[in-house]
């Protein structure tokens, strides 16, 4: 019996297990292969006791929130994915702390939070991610980012050790963390801890709402994994994509989006390859006519 079969046995009793799932079905960009084994948890235990039961297997791990902000490989990713659906919080701190499982929905509870009238995250609101996934990546717009309002993290890795750290020693940038720059590898986001401020309620669903209007004036719908390059300091990442001449680029039924040139479209039954292929003609031709190199936001996974 192979270590994924006698994997798959030992999560079935507290995970939903399934083999060979296709990754198309699960990502924001509507591509990707199969995942050998794939299993959904819904509590923050079950995710720490997949981890732990993966790592002893020898059998690589890979957890997947939203599915956005990721290009998953035509070929699949080789070994376990996990689908993290644990999204218990818990308030404390007069109820302007709170402890997330790290598959919240971070859009969603940016917008509770400007019901409830506490400010910190109203620029979020349309943030297409999870709470382990925003903490990777620091997830930001609008001027915001989670880094202002993140004050710990309860990680879990291979060994089973099992702690909080405080978001100081997680190196949060500008799109980028201790996980982005491969120093926390092995090491899996179990829960958040945000402090929120007191606010105005109708004030902050004003300016969600102005976030939201901003956002679909100005980005395209549809199949996407959101902004594929980190924007360079002096000039967005947009408008060097359409200084070259890639507005609109087409490979198969991917597309550089002819609204905004940092989006990359899945027009219908695109492949992961197609859209690397326009990634890489991007990078290309910018560094060709600015020399300047574009750096990834979206995040590449699986077999290439």
């Amino acid at each position: 019996m192979s270590a994924i079969e006698l994997l798959a046995g030992q999560l079935e009793p507290f995970a939903t297990v399934k083999r060979d799932e296709p990754l198309s079905r699960h990502t924001t960009f509507g591509v990707g292969g199969p995942a050998d084994l794939f299993a959904t948890v819904r509590d923050a235990e079950a995710l720490k006791r997949a981890t732990l039961a993966a790592a002893d297997a020898g059998v690589q791990t890979f957890v997947l929130g939203s599915g956005s902000n990721i290009l998953v490989a035509d070929c699949g990713i080789r070994g376990l994915v996990i689908d993290n659906r644990a999204r218990a919080e818990i308030v404390s701190g007069g109820g302007l702390t709170y402890r997330l499982e790290s598959g919240t929905s971070f859009a969603a509870f940016a917008r509770k939070m400007c019901r409830a009238g506490l400010a910190g995250l109203s620029w979020a609101v349309g943030i297409p991610g999870t709470l382990g996934g925003a903490v990777v990546y620091n997830a930001g717009a609008y001027g915001g980012c989670l880094a202002d309002v993140l004050r710990r993290v309860r990680l879990v890795e291979a060994g089973g050790r099992d702690e909080w750290l405080d978001a100081a020693s997680l190196g949060l940038v500008y799109r980028g963390s201790v996980f982005t720059r491969g120093q926390f590898v092995g090491k899996t986001v179990l829960e958040t801890e945000v402090e929120m401020t007191p606010g105005d309620a109708k004030a902050l669903l004003a300016t969600a709402a102005a976030h939201d209007a901003r956002r679909l004036g100005a980005q395209p719908r549809g199949r996407n994994a959101g902004s594929i390059f980190k924007n360079p300091p002096d000039n967005p990442a947009w408008k060097l994509i359409d200084s070259v001449g890639l507005r609109g680029e087409r490979r198969g039924d991917a597309a550089i989006s002819e609204m905004h040139c940092n989006f990359f479209v899945n027009y219908g039954q695109a492949k992961a390859s197609e859209v690397a292929a326009l990634v890489e003609e991007a990078e290309r031709r910018v560094f060709e006519r600015f020399g300047l190199r574009l750096e990834r936001e979206v995040a590449f996974v699986g077999a290439w």
